[in-house]
């Protein structure tokens, strides 16, 4: 089984980064997953620029088809994001935009950063975009509140201390089941 962990930000001088890196090694020690670290930012994706309706599956442009063979091939995903304007920042709502069969019937889960909030607008108004592609959002997951004072300013390592272990197992545990339950709807509907 594979889970994505997904670098939301794309912007220059972005910490999302550290945060990604962080928990893409307790993801690779505390689950039962394949991981598989995405960048949207490696990614670069234009302002969503296809002719046809995702859902025919008919991509015109070479970026469209490497995004679609990316989304495809994973069975979970993990989204790290922050808030942007107390909404989901822009980068991730267009990824989202580019597909609809690749995205379907599988979990996710997220790990949001920011100030007070941690970033939980951003998973909110995300989660309404993720059921219309027909995936799981799981109610489980990592918020990580001021989050920039776990940067060091010598190496720019996020490091938050076992105080988010709890939060992080729970959420790998609750997607791993999600993604195993939903397996038979993902091979039903690539039949």
């Amino acid at each position: 089984m594979l889970l994505q962990v997904i670098t939301v930000s794309t912007r220059q001088g972005r910490q999302g980064h550290a945060v990604a890196t962080w928990f893409t090694d307790f993801a690779r020690q505390h689950s039962q997953f394949e991981i598989e670290p995405v960048d949207l930012a490696e990614v670069a994706l234009p302002l969503f620029d296809e002719a046809r309706h995702p859902r025919l599956g008919q991509y015109e442009h070479e970026h469209t088809k490497a995004w679609s063979a990316i989304v495809n091939r994973a069975d979970a995903f993990v989204f790290v994001t922050p808030e942007y304007n107390y909404s989901t920042p822009p980068s991730l709502i267009n990824a989202l935009d580019y597909l609809f069969q690749e995205w379907a019937f599988k979990p996710a889960g997220f790990v949001s950063y920011g100030g007070m909030s941690g970033g939980l607008r951003s998973v909110q108004t995300a989660k309404l975009t993720l059921t219309s592609l027909r995936v799981m959002p799981i109610p489980e997951g990592v918020a990580l509140p001021m989050f920039n004072q776990h940067i060091s300013k010598e190496t720019g390592v996020f490091d938050p201390g076992s105080q988010f272990d709890q939060a992080g197992i729970a959420m790998l545990t609750a997607l791993h089941r999600w993604a195993e339950a939903l397996k038979t709807l993902r091979v039903t509907a690539s039949a």
